[in-house]
């Protein structure tokens, strides 16, 4: 009887042993899977957070020229200087849109799985999520100007320009007071936006120098 008992505990004794080894087994793959799966994700964010700082970089570069071309347009607005005949093309390169599509692909497909848990360094997870909100800012910053495009000039170049006498090289625009405004505003937002680009490639670099570490 005492030997069957031996036997009997001795055979549960290593069936737990066998499953706490495959447990372990298992906890240690999973962690393994879950480093590796994190490593993949920082990697993606930070060649994401690289094209949107390229991307924003390229817009403060468009961004300043554009304040530079109004800056010497306005003032000959509603005056008679001859200068002022040689301004379509600068004010045409002013009305074109600069815009911003954030890569977030990486983070937005972090959040909606839940492997945003993945990251358990504090520090690391605050300054991702800083800089994705960061962006909610820079993108409302963005829309005045297109808000201005939309409502103010798009109106403006269908009711008040004359492109046929625009060919013939004279200035073509009516309501020269009403453009006058209308090309402030722009500046204005342009400074505005100008501003918004820059905290978009310093939030970007901030990032980047703390993935860089991970």
């Amino acid at each position: 009887m005492k030997k069957q008992l031996r036997y009997a505990l001795g055979e549960i004794f290593i069936v737990i042993v066998g499953i706490s080894i495959a447990f372990s087994l298992n906890k240690c793959a999973e962690v393994k899977k879950n480093d590796a799966q994190k490593t993949q994700y920082l990697e993606n964010l930070k060649e994401d957070i690289k094209v949107d700082k390229q991307h924003l970089e390229q817009n403060l570069e468009a961004i300043s020229n554009k304040i530079k071309a109004l800056n010497e347009v306005i003032p000959l607005i509603n005056t008679d200087v001859p200068e002022k005949l040689k301004s379509h093309q600068k004010l045409f390169s002013s009305f074109t849109l600069s815009e911003f599509h954030p890569k977030d692909i990486t983070y937005q497909t972090m959040i909606n799985s839940g492997d945003f848990k993945l990251i358990d360094d504090f520090k690391l997870k605050a300054a991702i999520e800083e800089h994705y909100s960061n962006y909610k800012s820079i993108l409302k910053d963005y829309s005045r100007q297109e808000t201005i495009h939309k409502e103010y000039l798009g109106n403006y170049l269908i009711n008040h320009a004359d492109y046929d006498v625009m060919r013939q090289g004279q200035f073509g625009f009516n309501n020269e007071a009403l453009l006058k405004n209308i090309l402030q505003s722009m500046n204005g937002s342009f400074g505005i936006k100008k501003e918004a680009t820059e905290r978009g490639i310093k939030s970007c670099d901030s990032l980047l120098v703390v993935l860089n570490k991970y």
